[in-house]
């Protein structure tokens, strides 16, 4: 395996670790708890700290397929045929997507839940738009529910569904809530059944850390957790200090080995940067010495990166 592949391989696996972390940390039932303080209607207004004992279980982080058929599976127990949610190791059926988070929480009515999955996402997609990907997220979140938490026609139990979005390195800070309307084109006849039951909330988070107010409250916490650029301490220092979170040696962990993480990334990104500028000198006909001086590495440097990529400028 020659050094170009070797470093394609490690930067795909240190990416991949980095989004395991990041499902890891985004994944913490008080983070959690934040997040649906500020997007589900019922926890609105409420302290992030009483809506943890609204989640129930562990939530399912990367386990769980998106394919349809996959979502769930079929178990006997006690003679009696069970169907739950398909929590695989990754490595079955290696390939196939899953969400990244997902998990029940129960109304303050005691009864009612919502099944809610969280998705974390580095950029914004170029390949396809990600609000189609969140409405087929959405759509199976409903319809894997049959025969798992309603049976036959009973359509009236279907749960309410968010699928979340968290978008980083956004233009802006933003955030969207798409849902469900009901427009009379003809009469004013009311249909029985639920607008609320698909909701998508598309959240945005730009490069620069936003202050610390209701409005940026969110985007706050979720910036400063998923940064490539603050350290281990400022993290921690940010999520303990303004929001009461208490950090416990799983969140530390998880935070400690993002930044490892991160600074490889960064580490990689200036050195495409370096790589990127000695080529555009070189294709506009500067010599050796020009770019050396300019790019402060030496003629020898500047020679193997040009050599490292002679073909594609050929």
């Amino acid at each position: 395996m020659d050094t170009e592949i070797k470093n394609a391989v490690s930067a795909t696996d240190q990416d991949a670790q980095y989004d395991d972390k990041a499902k890891r940390l985004l994944g913490n039932k008080i983070i959690l708890a934040h997040i649906l303080v500020k997007t589900v209607d019922e926890f609105k207004g409420m302290n992030p700290k009483d809506v943890v004992s609204y989640i129930e279980g562990e939530p399912f982080i990367g386990v769980v397929p998106v394919e349809p058929g996959l979502t769930n599976v079929e178990k006997e127990e006690n003679g009696q045929r069970i169907v739950g949610m398909n929590t695989e190791n990754a490595e079955i059926n290696e390939g196939l997507i899953r969400f990244d988070i997902i998990f029940y929480v129960r109304m303050k009515d005691g009864i009612s839940q919502v099944i809610v999955n969280v998705e974390g996402q580095k950029d914004e997609p170029t390949s396809y738009h990600i609000l189609n990907r969140a409405v087929f997220y959405v759509s199976r979140l409903v319809s894997s529910q049959k025969e798992r938490d309603f049976v036959g026609t009973n359509f009236n139990d279907i749960r309410r569904v968010f699928s979340i979005w968290v978008c980083m390195n956004m233009d802006e800070n933003s955030m969207d809530y798409v849902h469900l309307t009901d427009d009379k084109l003809l009469g004013s006849y009311l249909w029985k059944g639920r607008l609320d039951l698909l909701n998508i909330v598309l959240i945005g988070i730009s490069n620069e850390l936003p202050k610390h107010d209701e409005k940026y409250e969110l985007h706050r916490l979720l910036s400063t957790l998923l940064s490539i650029e603050l350290t281990v301490d400022e993290k921690l220092g940010i999520i303990e200090k303004e929001y009461s979170i208490v950090v416990d040696n799983r969140i530390r962990e998880d935070v400690s080995a993002m930044c490892n993480l991160s600074q490889g990334i960064r580490e990689k990104g200036r050195a495409e940067g370096e790589e990127k500028f000695i080529l555009n000198m070189h294709r506009k006909g500067y010599t050796l010495e020009q770019i050396a001086e300019c790019a402060e590495k030496t003629i020898e440097e500047v020679e193997a990166v040009i050599k490292k990529r002679e073909p594609v400028l050929a």
